[in-house]
């Protein structure tokens, strides 16, 4: 068990103090602070730390000892690597319109895009690597969300709520057709539309926005104050539009929501862990200065409405699991608190592979067959397969998001 040392990543839309503050550093940051990258991804791994201060790549030390860093049955399941990747997220912008393909579309796009001989770092490489990418996105604070689209028959209400001539026509492909070939109708139609089209359409859903809001309406106020937000900054942008078709999701601290394959979403603001196979694969539709592909990202897009996106959880002793289906991770957060202060505390050892923890309140006392680490707040740790089982103890409150492969 070693300390980690995440890679930070500065996007335009990050934060100059979220990420900063988390992991105890000085604020305002130079450039806006979007992720801080916990694993193995060759894009960027993350380093562990020794006592005396020197550092390995993660990526070195699991290829020198697969074995011990990731177990027989991880290497069964997934090869000589970290099926995972961690991370934590800091949005002060909303991020662009995005969707993550499924493994057979990531295995065909990559092949495709290597024959075609996109560099692997071009900026207009869709595909990175071969892996498909489910995520789970668990908040560490209020959090706001577009993710999925929303049944047909509410997108209509919003519409019709707006009040905006010039969506009359296209609220009938909404209301003519099955929800997934109408939502494919509309959204084909608004993200393919010519810009002068969008220059007049866009305006207008602003203009409705605005009065909806002003007219005190409650049922869409969340979803009106979205779009306004998303057309200030980026106007003319088709998906200003696209965001009257997702939901709108608003996550407490603790809440989570899972994407699959093809799901549509945008975070619009807030600090998160994210858990993800370990991908590097996004096809984005709009709101982004970035490469946006819209065949390709249609290609990937799951039309089929979701109700809600939030993830169940169920408590195993201190640990709050997230119930997920991917097999390339699960997430928990082990919570220590009441009866269980100034006491060791077993953590479920039901895991057979590596572990990240990261320390997201208070202080703890990690430890393992290989020695103990202290964790404050916004500390990683790598846990090898051989080091467990594991025993926390905390004098005061404390979590910790603790990452394993999936069972």
């Amino acid at each position: 068990m070693q300390l980690l040392r995440g890679a930070i990543r500065t996007y335009a839309w990050g934060s100059r103090s979220a990420i900063a503050e988390f992991t105890g550093r000085p604020t305002p940051t130079a450039h806006p602070e979007a992720e801080l990258w916990l694993g193995a991804h060759p894009g960027d791994p993350a380093h562990l730390q020794d006592a005396s201060g020197s550092e390995t790549s993660l990526s070195e030390a699991i290829n020198a000892d697969p074995q011990a860093q990731l177990g027989p049955a991880v290497r069964e399941r997934f090869g000589d690597v970290l099926p995972f990747l961690v991370k934590v997220l800091a949005a002060d912008e909303p991020l662009s319109l995005q969707a993550h393909p499924s493994a057979e579309q990531a295995l065909e796009g990559y092949r495709r895009e290597d024959r075609r001989g996109v560099p692997l770092q071009s900026p207009v490489r869709n595909y990175r690597d071969w892996s498909h990418k489910p995520e789970l996105l668990v908040a560490l604070s209020d959090f706001e969300a577009l993710a999925g689209f929303r049944p047909a028959a509410r997108s209509v209400d919003l519409m019709r709520a707006l009040a905006v001539p010039a969506l009359d026509p296209y609220i009938g492909l909404l209301v003519d057709q099955d929800d997934a070939p109408g939502l494919r109708a509309l959204f084909t139609t608004w993200i393919t539309a010519p810009q002068p089209q969008l220059d007049n359409l866009i305006p207008a859903v602003l203009e409705g926005a605005v009065a909806y809001i002003r007219s005190g309406a409650k049922d869409f106020a969340p979803e009106a104050r979205a779009v306004l937000e998303l057309g200030e900054r980026y106007p003319g942008d088709a998906g200003v539009l696209a965001a009257l078709l997702l939901n709108r999701i608003s996550l407490k601290a603790g809440e989570g929501i899972f994407l699959p394959a093809g799901n549509l979403h945008s975070y619009l603001q807030g600090m998160a862990m994210e858990v993800m196979a370990n991908s590097d694969n996004v096809l984005r539709g709009g709101l982004t200065p970035k490469h946006v592909d819209v065949p390709e990202l249609l290609r990937v897009l799951d039309f089929t409405p979701v109700v809600d996106a939030r993830v169940g959880t169920r408590r195993d002793g201190i640990e709050v699991v997230y119930e997920t289906p991917a097999a390339e991770f699960a997430g928990s957060e082990l919570i220590v608190d009441g009866d269980q202060l100034g006491h060791e505390v077993d953590v479920p050892s039901r895991h057979d592979g590596p572990q990240i923890l990261v320390c997201t309140q208070g202080s703890v006392e990690v430890r393992a067959k290989s020695g103990e680490i202290r964790m404050h707040r916004g500390a990683a740790a790598w846990v090898a397969a051989d080091d467990g089982p594991l025993r926390v103890e905390a004098a005061h409150p404390a979590r910790v998001f603790r990452t394993t492969v999936g069972l």
